[in-house]
């Protein structure tokens, strides 16, 4: 005969490492950090409520992750990002990003579906504003993305992505945050609704083609202000 004990879920082992790790990958992802940034692990501390031991563990991750690096004399910065990397960024993003979001036109489940419906619905009031607010709106884009490909049900596949948005997630700021202009008048909000229709409509080829459009559009912006090193 079962116990009551046996119906228990086990508990998630969650460290403070852990809760900043993903506390600092949110701010990298959701664009809140420009590459170059410095990071005051003081702050993060105080911010935090926590000692210095979890955040010295969570950036020592993110520098493994190559989120982060650390110069000769220990200061902590998100890396400066360079054409080159920007380019092969946006050829891995494409294939690996573009697999993704297919999947989730193949399987995405109506609730999932109601979700992504509501965050480009919010990305598009956000970024039609008369006053746009590029904060919301990075933090939108980024939460509308994952929310499509946490559908794929490949949970490695996110992880993977995830990845990826640690070393981009900073430089999408030289587009979403370059001037109310662009943002209004950006590919984003065009390609998301396409985005969201197909999966809506089990396309796994449009849903491909506009997420393409979407990466591909944004580099190619930031690679047009002349900003970025060679």
């Amino acid at each position: 005969m079962k116990s009551a004990l046996d119906t228990m879920e086990p508990i998630e082992r969650v460290t403070l490492g852990d809760r900043v790790h993903e506390e600092l990958c949110d701010l990298l992802m959701a664009g809140k950090l420009f590459p170059g940034d410095k990071l005051s692990l003081r702050n993060v501390a105080a911010t935090m409520g926590v000692s210095m031991m979890p955040v010295r563990e969570a950036v020592t991750r993110l520098v493994a992750e190559e989120a982060l690096t650390v110069a000769p004399n220990r200061a902590v910065s998100v890396p400066v990002m360079t054409l080159t990397r920007l380019r092969e960024l946006t050829l891995i993003r494409s294939e690996i990003e573009g697999f993704a979001v297919a999947q989730a036109a193949l399987h995405r489940t109506d609730k999932e579906l109601m979700r992504m419906r509501s965050l480009d619905e919010q990305f598009r009031a956000a970024v039609k504003s008369d006053s746009p607010n590029a904060e919301k709106s990075l933090k939108l884009n980024k939460d509308l993305h994952f929310a499509v490909y946490n559908a794929a049900r490949l949970p490695l596949l996110s992880g993977i992505i995830q990845g990826l948005w640690l070393k981009v997630g900073p430089v999408i700021n030289l587009d979403l945050r370059s001037s109310s202009e662009r943002l209004r008048s950006g590919d984003a909000e065009q390609c998301h609704a396409r985005l969201v229709a197909a999966i809506e409509a089990h396309e796994p080829d449009k849903a491909r083609a506009a997420l393409t459009d979407d990466i591909l559009s944004s580099s190619q912006f930031i690679q047009s202000t002349g900003i970025l090193p060679d």
